[in-house]
């Protein structure tokens, strides 16, 4: 029992690891300028390490002393979260384009007629050679990280499912199973729980104080302390690696096959045609999960302006509990009525078709991307970045990014842009920039507010939250169904090899290309790049119609692949 307690923690502790990236991806993309499709390669990474070594170590498990093992690999899972932290601590501080730099200097990105030597080096500071050096560093540390956090994986789940059925007895093994099933999927709730708390941080809460932080987390340039949440969980899976070592390696019961007869038990398998046609409805669904997992929070924050504070709270206190809800009952309603083969089919078919009828209706509850002034929207029939003649003698840096809201609920991308001379401030917080020249209502010259004017989408929030929910719920009944699909159609003693090679196709064909497939996608919506060294760096705009359609367009594909 204390092993089983030890395994929970462990497998919690893990799962907050892999599943706590997906919850700041958002804030890692705007910190250190990635694409989503750089990202979502990023959040699929940790399936390389482990599809490479699952199938081997799950063949060879009895051999060898399986609670050292999976010390082992929780310290290397440990390690992994702690260098995932790294980039933080050896790049300098976040910058992001100020209206007033600071006290210190007289950079600003107001309107300044006066000529382009007022100006400073606002938009060219980041193209040193070394920042581009540093910007590869960071990749190369999270993807050498992400390939660890793969690795020292493989032994946690299989060995420590087989320890405790070897020894645990007939009667208890499945409850015993069964609360750490229940703990694999509690954890990545609890992930973005955690993301949702470290996101309210500024980045760089420990390099500077407080009262020089001039953003608030409502800012689209915001950027929480996403390292904070991997010192955390790694910090947890060090404390549960411990006591694996003082584990006795029991007495494993002997196992007649060797590696010769790989191949045709591999064959047999997947020559199956129930066991071949689940494990590809288990990859449409998973593909599905993937980019989900990895880019919904993206999503919620573009399209309803949320911060990606209270996005992460949403999946991890709504989409993810629904999801167990899901399992519970599909497990639950197979218990009740006893269900032969064929009634479990009929139940996954059915829970598809209702998953589906409720999801197509979330591909229109949304809005436009609000009215951003050369970007989406133009007064003069003229079109482009830049359109503004009224801020042309403004000799604006080309690549100040400071949004701001007119009075007129248009959108700038900085006050230069739109014409501002003065800007007012407050307890060091900008209250608002006035006298923009670019900015007119009824005749008179307009004010602005700092800040993103926002989608104005709000009230479709909670219909589109309770609608994914009841989908999440509806597609997650088929979960359990589907298992017992597998496991009641194949040999018995090839159940747990036929379980290895199901993870290895759902790893190879959905959780691996997955987020990359869904970042891929959300890139081809992207209007507005920004620059670093004259290569795109991470998205500023999206035109949020396009990014809905082809995000939950891709989601209702794979629904109806599972169907």
């Amino acid at each position: 029992q204390f092993f089983v307690f030890c395994h929970g923690l462990l497998q919690l502790s893990q799962l907050l690891v892999s599943g706590y990236l997906k919850s700041s991806i958002s804030t890692i993309e705007r910190r250190y300028g990635l694409s989503s499709q750089t990202s979502g390669l990023l959040a699929s990474f940790n399936e390389v390490g482990n599809t490479l070594l699952i199938v081997f170590i799950s063949y060879f498990g009895s051999r060898v002393h399986r609670p050292r093992f999976i010390g082992c690999g929780a310290i290397l899972v440990s390690l992994a979260g702690f260098l995932m932290s790294l980039p933080h601590f050896i790049t300098g501080p976040y910058e992001y384009d100020q209206s007033v730099a600071s006290v210190f200097s007289n950079t600003t990105d107001l309107c300044q007629p006066e000529g382009p030597g007022s100006q400073g080096n606002l938009s060219d500071a980041g193209c040193a050679p070394h920042a581009a050096r540093e910007n590869h560093e960071v990749l190369l540390v999270m993807f050498i990280a992400q390939a660890l956090l793969g690795i020292g994986g493989v032994p946690i789940q299989p060995f420590g499912i087989s320890y405790i059925d070897d020894f645990a007895s007939e009667r208890n093994s499945p409850l015993y199973l069964g609360i750490l099933f229940s703990v694999t999927v509690i954890g990545p709730g609890v992930a973005f729980m955690l993301g949702s708390a470290m996101l309210r941080f500024y980045v760089d809460i420990d390099k500077v104080t407080g009262d020089e932080v001039q953003l608030t987390n409502r800012d689209p340039r915001w950027v929480g302390a996403w390292w904070l949440g991997f010192l955390v969980a790694a910090s947890l899976v060090a404390v549960s690696a411990v006591p694996y070592f003082f584990f006795p390696r029991e007495m494993p019961k002997e196992v007649g096959e060797v590696l010769q007869d790989f191949p045709l038990v591999l064959l047999r398998n997947l020559r199956h045609p129930v066991f071949l046609l689940v494990v590809l409805a288990q990859v449409n669904l998973s593909a599905m999960v993937a980019g989900l997992a990895t880019f919904m929070g993206k999503f919620l924050e573009r399209q309803f302006s949320l911060t990606a504070s209270f996005a992460n709270m949403i999946i991890g206190a709504v989409n993810i509990p629904g999801a167990m809800v899901g399992i519970v009952v599909g497990g639950a309603i197979l218990k009740r009525f006893q269900m032969s083969l064929r009634q479990c089919s009929a139940m996954c078919v059915l829970g598809m078709l209702l998953c589906l009828l409720i999801a197509f209706p979330l591909l229109f509850l949304g809005c436009p991307t609000q009215k951003v002034a050369g970007v989406t929207y133009s007064k003069s029939s003229e079109f482009g970045h830049q359109a503004l003649e009224c801020s042309l003698q403004c000799n604006c840096p080309e690549k100040a990014y400071n949004p701001i809201c007119g009075s007129d609920a248009i959108e700038y991308i900085s006050p230069c842009y739109a014409g501002c001379g003065v800007v007012n401030i407050d307890n060091n917080s900008v209250q608002n920039y006035t006298n923009c020249s670019c900015i007119s209502e009824n005749g008179l010259v307009g004010f602005a507010k700092p800040g993103t004017c926002g989608t104005g989408c709000s009230h479709l929030l909670l219909p589109f939250v309770v609608l994914s929910c009841l989908a999440g719920i509806l597609a997650s009944t088929s979960h359990t169904p589907s298992f017992m699909l597998i496991l009641r159609s194949i040999q018995p003693e090839d159940k747990s090899f036929a379980v290895g090679i199901q993870f290895m196709l759902l790893r190879i064909l959905a959780w691996m290309p997955g987020p990359v497939l869904y970042g891929s996608a959300i890139d081809t919506t992207c209007i507005l790049w920004e620059k670093k060294c004259d290569r795109n760096a991470a998205c500023r705009y999206y035109d949020n119609n396009l990014f809905r359609h082809r995000y939950l367009g891709l989601q209702f594909f794979f629904e109806v692949g599972a169907f």
